[in-house]
């Protein structure tokens, strides 16, 4: 894993070119934030968004990918939970898939996506391993937990499914046999 200076020389070194990414609008919200430079991630607010999905096949095979923009104004060379297998993502074929949206630190802390895995493994339903690993993070810091979003998704291996967060306002997108719909996860605060 590569951040900072170290995966520039990487990339440089292999060919890309360096290229300023930031539009005029994001250097402008940049250049605001600059004048107090807090780093205090605000939940549900949309200046950073993990993507996730799990899914399960004809074959009954699982499998699951996450990408993630990062969270705005982060802190320089952070690596969030996606990157960090059994963080942001894990998937056992035997058990089921998880993934993860939020505050990367609360869930790198648990080891998130591979905790839900494993609660499914003891029995537990998707929906409810999710609750517990949000317990989890809730019992390491309270308080934090107060301020920040975190939520969980997992399907298992019979294609039961569940969701779970620490604040209202997480959904996640549902395709199967009877359609799509959007649904609203059940939250702790």
């Amino acid at each position: 894993m590569l951040a900072g200076d170290g995966a520039l020389k990487f990339a440089l070194a292999n060919g890309f070119k360096k290229e300023k990414l930031l539009t005029p609008e994001s250097e402008k919200a940049w250049k605001e934030w600059l004048k107090t430079a807090k780093y205090k991630p605000v939940a549900n607010i949309e200046n950073h968004d993990t993507i996730g999905i799990v899914a399960l096949d004809a074959q009954g095979n699982l499998s699951g990918a996450c990408t993630t923009s990062g969270m705005a104004y982060k802190m320089h060379g952070r690596i969030g939970d996606s990157p960090i297998i059994g963080a942001g993502l894990y998937v056992d074929n035997e058990i089921g898939a998880a993934t993860s949206t939020g505050v990367g630190e609360e869930v790198i802390r648990i080891v998130g996506c591979h905790l839900v895995v494993e609660l499914m493994r003891q029995g537990n339903s998707p929906e409810d391993a999710c609750r517990l690993a949000v317990e989890r993070i809730i019992k390491k810091n309270p308080s934090r937990a107060k301020e920040v979003q975190v939520g969980f998704l997992a399907l298992n291996k019979e294609g039961a499914y569940g969701a779970y967060c620490l604040q209202k306002g997480f959904n996640f997108a549902v395709h199967d046999s009877s359609g799509n719909r959007l649904i609203d996860s059940k939250s702790n605060f």
